[in-house]
């Protein structure tokens, strides 16, 4: 009823929904990870040990296929002065804004400089409280040793797929797994074509496998399949910024399901100052021997976030993660329901905006929700007084 309700009404805004069919047929041409991942990860990761870190990686990157001046065009030929709403007018607008620069962000990967600044626009770069932020995660000692149960990693990529396979199923919805040579992660979900992607020489720990079906699969799948469920594709494409909120959902899911470790959080604090060296015109050594050299991390770790932060040229997409976790956390402990949240692609800061095309009668309840959040399975005291603690 509810679904045949929101069709309904979507077919009395004919304007909207032409837009939003064109923008979905010019979205689902573009998706920066498939594009930012470097295809010679591991080659350049023994040549830079082999220099003893000295010698810069030479990443090589998938070659585009679209045109970008002429997708950037479509975009911008789009008739918004014929929607009436202006709060939907004003949230289509900031929408073509978003993913116009995102074609900018893809056109310049492998371009230095040229792609940083891009990046700027969509990612910004990490605030001085970030940075405090993650300073002072960094300071805690942690008392979970590497032989800890659950931590050995003792797994591999065809043992990961039966934990995922049989995760999902408390979900009821399909899950696609494919391999991949290329991540920067030991896996990851990719939108476009809905499939959980396992990196192909990953060894995962019991943790670790906990830790990704909560991230990827309990948040990131969800939100994919809640937002295809959406009558405007919007919400399966993405709200202009919204890897913030994203990710801090997915990481929260983590902390929710007793998974999320001081190791894990150190690891987002490191992203973070791995983000903020690349404004301080930090090249991949220095960003490395600051990481392993002066922080002390070991070597894989450490070149595993220098590359997520200098792959295309520059990426500060992962300082989004403590942030997002930050503000998420906040909206939990004021007893905020997250059901928004988890309609699609979405941002907290358009919160307003989604409320508003629910009036309309535009959003439909979500079909799938987080399974993690009915309880808090966190039994580690020092993380609940680090997040309670961030500024």
């Amino acid at each position: 009823m509810e679904n045949k309700k929101a069709y309904e009404a979507i077919a009395e805004h004919p304007d909207l929904l032409e837009l939003d069919k064109n923008l979905d047929r010019l979205v689902k041409r573009i998706e920066l990870l498939s594009y930012v991942n470097p295809l010679n990860i591991e080659k350049e990761k023994q040549r830079f040990f082999a220099s003893k870190y000295t010698v810069d990686p030479v990443f090589k990157y998938p070659k585009l296929k679209f045109d970008p001046y002429k997708l950037q065009r479509l975009f911008f030929a789009q008739r918004l002065e014929r929607l009436q709403d202006t709060v939907v007018r004003k949230m289509y607008q900031d929408i073509i804004y978003y993913y116009a620069n995102m074609i900018q962000c893809i056109e310049t990967i492998g371009a230095g400089k040229k792609f940083y600044y891009n990046c700027l626009r969509v990612y910004g770069t990490p605030t001085d409280k970030d940075v405090q932020n993650a300073r002072f995660i960094l300071h805690f000692e942690e008392d979970e040793a590497q032989g800890a149960p659950g931590a050995e990693p003792l797994y591999g990529p065809e043992e990961a797929r039966a934990y995922f396979e049989e995760f999902v199923k408390a979900y009821d919805f399909p899950l696609n797994i494919g391999f991949s040579n290329s991540l920067a992660a030991d896996a990851m979900v990719s939108n476009s074509n809905r499939t959980l992607l396992i990196k192909r020489n990953a060894k995962f720990s019991k943790n670790q496998l906990l830790t990704l079906a909560n991230h990827e699969i309990g948040v990131h799948l969800v939100t994919t399949y809640n937002g295809m469920a959406q009558p405007l594709k919007i919400f399966s494409n993405g709200f202009p910024k919204n890897v913030e909120t994203q990710e801090g959902l997915a990481v929260f899911s983590e902390y929710m399901a007793g998974a999320l470790t001081l190791r894990r959080l150190k690891e987002l604090a490191y992203r973070v100052l791995a983000s903020d060296s690349l404004i301080k015109g930090f090249s991949f050594s220095d960003t490395f021997d600051l990481i392993h050299g002066q922080y002390k991390l070991n070597r894989n770790d450490a070149y595993t976030i220098t590359l997520r932060a200098h792959r295309g040229g520059g990426f500060t997409k992962d300082r989004l993660y403590l942030s997002g976790l930050k503000k998420i956390y906040g909206r939990y402990c004021d007893g905020k329901s997250m059901d928004t949240l988890l309609t699609g692609k979405v941002n907290m800061e358009y919160e307003h905006g989604i409320e508003h095309l629910s009036d309309l009668g535009l959003v439909l309840p979500i079909s799938y929700t987080n399974l993690a959040f009915g309880e808090n399975k966190n039994t580690n005291a020092m993380l609940e007084f680090i997040l309670k603690n961030l500024k």
